[in-house]
């Protein structure tokens, strides 16, 4: 028989608590709202700097790096950048609070499970960086081989064409009884935060490390589009950091970093961090928000759920959030 969720909350903080307490429900203010260009410009500044130092490499040394020193540095910038951009939203959290905070606390990690979550980091900073060197890295070719024409296409694409794949891996998890006890283990968590998006049976972290990246690489080659090792690094950059966010709990209007947001927007499916983390509240065998990059999959196939705090009527659109950068 299937048991209900484990409760994974972390008490209430005491009184003295330096953290932001958070109104009831009907005093509750606005949520603020994080600018458009903001997290993009923080993904474009983490996925350029390893590139820079690579290009200024070749520059001075007259080489470049060989395959298997790709892999260390490129194992190393992102293990740096996914602790850094855990930390920015962890800090926002503070300042900000949480979806449904009035109500809950977010979850933690089980003390059980930390070595287990640091393993997950530890595999999938190098199971990536593996996987994209080995199918699309030339040591002929240096950053500055980008194709700068197809890279916006190829970002916006890249995530609206993993999460086709990822919609339906996703749903088939929660549908179908055999797939649901590989999944079930990381919907312990109603709250999650950040840290919780690698809480997850081993079955899923392959399937969310290495699988639907690489449905994902190959469609697009399949698309015609270029998708060298550069611009792939720049794609995963994106996904991450929307992966990171989508389960932060975040008490502010967000919406994933896009080349495609406007076209997004237009059609009424982009994603805001609300959505997933109504898929982890509402959620257990059967739950809504099966995507996580865009809303696209969800509209088009009719399990897109209604949101509560991140409506247009509960948006403050004159209180903005700064990113910081680095």
């Amino acid at each position: 028989m299937d048991n209900p969720p484990l409760d994974l909350r972390i008490p209430r903080n005491p009184p003295d608590d330096h953290r932001p307490t958070h109104p009831g429900p009907q005093q509750r203010r606005k949520d603020p709202l994080c600018p458009e260009l903001d997290s993009p410009a923080l993904v474009l500044i983490h996925a350029f700097i390893p590139l820079a130092i690579q290009q200024l490499y070749i520059h001075y040394t007259g080489r470049n790096f060989s395959p298997t020193t790709a892999f260390f540095f490129y194992n190393l910038a992102l293990k740096a950048i996914a602790v850094r951009e855990l930390q920015l939203l962890r800090r926002l959290g503070h300042v900000h609070g949480f979806l449904d905070g009035d109500a809950h606390a977010r979850d933690q990690v089980p003390d059980h499970s930390v070595l287990q979550v640091l393993l997950s980091l530890t595999s999938t900073a190098a199971i990536r960086p593996l996987f994209t060197i080995l199918l699309s890295y030339r040591s002929a070719l240096g950053p500055s081989s980008i194709d700068w024409l197809f890279l916006p296409l190829e970002i916006g694409l890249y995530q609206i064409v993993l999460d086709f794949w990822f919609y339906w891996y996703h749903r088939l998890m929660h549908e179908v009884e055999g797939l649901w006890k590989y999944h079930r283990t990381h919907h312990l968590t109603k709250h999650p935060n950040s840290l919780l998006t690698l809480y997850a049976d081993h079955e899923q972290e392959f399937f969310d490390i290495a699988g639907i990246p690489l449905l994902a690489y190959f469609s697009m080659r399949v698309l015609g589009l270029p998708m060298g090792f550069y611009e792939w690094w720049v794609c995963q950059q994106y996904v991450i950091y929307t992966e990171l966010a989508g389960h932060s709990g975040l008490r502010l209007y967000s919406t994933p970093p896009s080349t495609l947001h406007w076209l997004l927007r237009m059609w009424g499916v982009d994603l805001v961090i609300e959505d997933h983390d109504l898929h982890h509240r509402r959620g257990w065998k059967k739950s809504e928000n099966y995507g996580k990059q865009t809303r696209v999959w969800d509209k088009v196939f009719g399990t897109a759920g209604e949101r509560i705090e991140s409506t247009a009527d509960k948006i403050d659109y004159g209180n903005t959030v700064t990113m910081q950068l680095w």
